[in-house]
């Protein structure tokens, strides 16, 4: 086998690199591989770089199993997804919901998504070990959340001259997860840092498909509840809670007007009824918003549920008021 100086003067003579690891075709201890190492897979080499980390809350959260590489053959930034099995429970209101990482549900979705911009792209090949390593293509944008906080106006300005364009595109989004349901699958673990703003396109890009869950009455609750959560981000501009609103003179004067049944079912610290923030949004969207609030009778039950209440809106911001 060759050594990774070997791999390295024969593909990119001209990297610079100031020390070489070791060369791995069985990737079970991930801990083990690290920077100037390099993953065999297939007939192809990667070079890894780092470890990814998910940013979050203002921290850096280690993905030790996640690894920045580059394709020795090609030069293309690629990032290995190695084999880490996980469980975690997840509370949505009174209910407990198992989740657990899945790369055989990750390796589905790439095959069926592969091809479709709304998703990132990969596939994936088993290791010497029989681990199943996804391969994935870097997504050339930026995550959506942070470029609405990149948006420097008022709410009132954000939501008239920025929001039609954005919902249009989360339409589209909640088109593909619909897609993903349509087909029994589902993306697992629908956050705002999951949702990417393609540079050259300006279109929407899900990423991260390893997470699924058991022992849910509805197979695509959880999603659908991610949808929300994504969804009052955008139309909010942010996520308003009554730390936040406490704050300011005029924030307090709205906290006394909210209620128990104006927050989240799911964070019981978001308000999920705009409505008493921001009158300007309309009827019809804070409508939809409060299908998520403790207060509501009735939750979707499906992206489509969701999508029949969401275009709409879109319609009406279109026309104006």
């Amino acid at each position: 086998m060759s050594t990774v100086k070997e791999l390295i003067e024969r593909y990119q003579p001209r990297a610079s690199l100031q020390s070489f690891g070791e060369v791995y075709t069985d990737t079970t201890e991930f801990m083990n591989i690290g920077h100037g190492d390099v993953v065999r897979l297939g007939e192809r080499h990667y070079l890894v770089l780092r470890d990814e980390a998910e940013r979050r809350f203002g921290m850096e959260d280690p993905k030790f199993w996640v690894k920045r590489c580059t394709e020795l053959e090609s030069g293309e930034k690629r990032i290995l997804k190695l084999v880490f099995h996980e469980r975690f429970d997840m509370k949505i209101g009174e209910l407990t919901v198992p989740c657990y990482r899945s790369p055989e549900k990750e390796a589905r979705i790439l095959d069926l998504t592969r091809g479709d911009p709304r998703f990132m792209q990969g596939f994936s090949l088993p290791d010497a070990a029989g681990n199943n390593v996804r391969i994935i293509e870097v997504v050339f944008g930026k995550r959506l959340d942070l470029a609405v906080d990149a948006i420097a106006c008022d709410h009132e300005t954000y939501f008239r001259e920025h929001f039609p364009g954005i919902l249009a595109n989360f339409i589209e989004a909640c088109e593909a997860i619909a897609f993903l349901h349509a087909h029994g699958e589902r993306h697992g673990d629908i956050r705002r840092d999951h949702l990417f703003r393609h540079f050259d396109t300006g279109r929407y890009v899900w990423i991260d498909f390893d997470y699924t869950f058991d022992g849910s009455a509805n197979p695509f609750g959880v999603d659908v509840f991610g949808l929300g959560n994504i969804l009052l981000f955008l139309a909010g501009k942010g996520i308003h809670t009554a730390q936040s609103l406490a704050e300011t003179r005029e924030g307090r004067d709205i906290l006394a007007r909210i209620t128990p049944d104006d927050y989240s079912v799911m964070y019981r610290y978001r308000i999920m009824n705009l409505e008493k923030i921001f009158p300007h949004i309309p009827t019809d969207l804070c409508r939809v918003l409060r299908h998520y609030a403790v207060g509501s009778e009735v939750y979707y039950e499906s992206a489509r549920e969701l999508l029949d209440d969401l275009r709409p809106c879109l319609d009406r911001l279109g026309r104006g008021r």
